[in-house]
């Protein structure tokens, strides 16, 4: 629960731009991107600290945003911890940046800048250099991937010294 207030706090003093230089995908199809992603990077957070098996669930909502649940296991406790909340777009649906919230009002920015061309893996970053995620439909990730993840990343300025890989992500 603590790490779910602390993402809630975040998300409070966030913003919903993306990173200077980071730019979302365009043709975003917003109805292939549902479903359920795999965390098999991150860089660390404390809303994530601790955390293993992380994976985020996107389903429509009626107000035409997408409802968000993110769920993850307590290294030390073996509990599910989960956060629900709310995602909708920035701009346009075709352009990957949405703004997400898991407290209120407060939004922060959510922005895929790489999707593979049949959704199966994503590069996401939150409104700054902070927050970066690879995320794909399953727990793993081929070498090529993971490589092309941590290239684009190094490109764009993120850096990786802190990244936290899935012990089943490669």
């Amino acid at each position: 629960m603590t790490r779910i207030i602390l993402m809630a706090l975040l998300l409070v003093t966030g913003c919903t731009s993306a990173p200077e230089g980071v730019e979302p995908v365009r043709s975003f199809e917003l109805e292939r991107y549902l479903g359920t992603w795999y965390e098999v990077a991150r860089l660390d957070h404390s809303f994530e600290r601790g955390l293993r098996d992380v994976t985020a669930d996107y389903s429509m909502r009626e107000d035409g945003g997408i409802h968000v649940i993110n769920r993850g296991v307590r290294e030390d406790t073996g509990e599910v911890s989960e956060a629900i909340g709310r995602a909708y777009p920035v701009g346009q649906p075709s352009v990957a940046h949405l703004k997400v919230s898991f407290f209120g009002p407060f939004f922060g920015a959510y922005v895929v800048f790489e999707l593979d061309a049949e959704y199966r893996y994503a590069f996401v970053s939150g409104p700054n250099r902070d927050y970066l995620w690879l995320l794909a439909r399953t727990p793993q990730v081929s070498e090529a991937v993971m490589t092309r993840f941590r290239q684009r990343a190094t490109e764009l300025g993120f850096r990786l010294d802190g990244l936290i890989v899935n012990s089943d992500g490669h």
